[in-house]
This record gives structure tokens, sequence and C-alpha cells, in this order.
């Protein structure tokens, strides 16, 4: 007497992809859509807002995302509260939170401006220096006879 086996197609197909099957609804990360929530949103944020690199350390970084933050939050904000927020490990973000990290990110973008035009002006000086220092020297072409 033959034995019936009985396995569904959607079991057959995950299992030719060598795919574990986890439920008979399985699909690629690819054809999911893409979800931003308020944790990866105040992730983003902060990495824009305090970039690494113009602190120096970390622990620097924390306390001035500290400092400016609890300016702008009513509730008491903690040294891990920041952590959590920059590393993206917070379960909740409160919209004062948000609203801080998206004035944060306007400072920065305002330093960097100043930075920039500061910057500008130096590079300036420096060219018009060299100019001047061009147009007083001879050329040999133009010490001939």
């Amino acid at each position: 007497m033959p034995v019936r086996i009985r396995v569904s197609f959607n079991e057959m197909k995950i299992a030719q992809e060598a795919d574990k099957v986890l439920s008979k609804r399985d699909k690629k990360l690819s054809s999911k859509d893409k979800v931003m929530n308020d944790t990866l949103r105040a992730q983003q944020l902060f990495l824009e807002a305090y970039p690494e690199i113009r602190y120096g350390s970390v622990k620097e970084l924390y306390r001035q995302a500290h400092k400016f933050i609890s300016k702008h939050v009513t509730k008491e904000l903690t040294f891990r509260r920041i952590r959590s927020i920059k590393e993206g490990k917070a379960r909740r973000i409160d919209g004062e939170e948000l609203d801080a990290l998206r004035l944060a990110v306007i400072e920065e973008s305002k330093r960097e401006q100043t930075e920039l035009r500061a910057r500008l002006a130096a590079l300036d000086a420096k060219l018009a220096r060299v100019d001047e220092a061009l147009a007083r020297t001879k050329v040999a072409a133009d010490s001939r006879p």
C-alpha cells in the first residue's frame, strides 16, 4: 500500500530556496515594506546633529547631547537614555525628544555653516596674498631690453 505524503506548495517553494521554514508566508526582506519608526528617525537625527569626529570622544558627545536635549525636554534625561537613542535601542521616543533632536540638527547646521564661511574667508585672504605677490614679481619675459 503506497504511503501518501502531503506537502503544501508554500513549504515546497521555501524548501527549494534552501531557507528555513519559519512560516507558510515567508517573504524575502527585499519585498517587505521598509518601515521608518520614531526610534530609527531619532537615531538618524542624533547622528546628524552630533557627529563623533567633532567631539573627539564618545563621552564628550554624550555630555554635549545631554546638555542640549535636557534644556528642551521636561522630563529628566539620563546619559543612558542618550546612549540608547544614539544606538537605536530606545523602546520609545517622546515627541519632545524628537523636537529637541530636530533643533539640534538645525544648530549643528548653523555651526557648520559659520565654520565653512570662516574657512572660505581665510582661503580668499590667502589667495589675495598670492595674487598680490604674483603681481609684484617680475616675470623673466618682462625684463628683456
